[in-house]
């Protein structure tokens, strides 16, 4: 690197998170703030000080871009492992920040199998091959994807999603309803064997003749 020298200010970046560090009365590099925290005028760093202090902020800057994403949904370790690279972080780097957020508990692969999967049966109910598929892109373990999904019932699955969709094919025939339910559960994961009872039930149940009610008796003297 061959950048060393005595430290001759620290000056608040803009909007307060960042400390700029000069040496020898030059701009050097900046800092998070909390790393800065340790620094003082006078204070001389060599060329290993400044690569490890570089190396600390590289992993609190990657940290805190992890939190925004954390913050709209979680993540599974392989998510943010493969978003950090892609911001071209090397492996070191990208496994600090990662279990610096393991230790906050705030990444957990079996944590997240199971909202996802909660999440998905609340929302938008899939087979349990197709939720272990979508787990596995997310590179969780099949140990944590197993337990996530030990509770998921194809049949119970296939039916709220069946009913959820079959309020779009209200008066059609029911070939065309049953070819396009049909369709829509093996896109969603569901084979046939476990689809073709569930739109049967589906079917009868959309098209049931209301009950009449019994006309009201009369009383005494009316």
């Amino acid at each position: 690197m061959g950048m060393d020298g005595e430290i001759t200010a620290l000056r608040l970046g803009r909007g307060g998170k960042r400390v700029n560090i000069y040496l020898n009365g030059a701009w050097a590099f900046s800092l998070a703030k909390v790393l800065a925290a340790g620094l003082r005028r006078g204070q001389h760093l060599g060329p290993y000080d400044i690569a490890r202090l570089q190396a600390d902020d590289a992993v609190e800057q990657g940290v805190e871009r992890c939190l925004s994403l954390l913050a709209r949904r979680p993540r599974a370790r392989r998510e943010l492992d493969d978003y950090l690279r892609r911001r071209g972080l090397e492996t070191a780097v990208r496994e600090a920040i990662v279990a610096r957020l393991v230790e906050r508990g705030l990444v957990d692969d079996a944590g997240f199998a199971r909202t996802w999967v909660e999440n998905r049966s609340a929302f938008r109910p899939r087979s349990r091959r197709a939720l272990a598929a979508e787990l596995w892109r997310k590179g969780v373990s099949a140990e944590s994807a197993a337990q996530a999904l030990a509770e998921v019932d194809d049949e119970s699955a296939a039916r709220s999603a069946a009913r959820g969709y079959a309020r779009r094919l209200r008066g059609l025939e029911r070939k065309e309803f049953f070819h396009r339910l049909l369709g829509f559960l093996g896109r969603r994961g569901f084979t046939y064997d476990v689809a073709r009872p569930v739109v049967e039930e589906v079917w009868g149940e959309q098209n049931a003749a209301p009950h009449s009610d019994p006309a009201p008796r009369r009383q005494a003297g009316k």
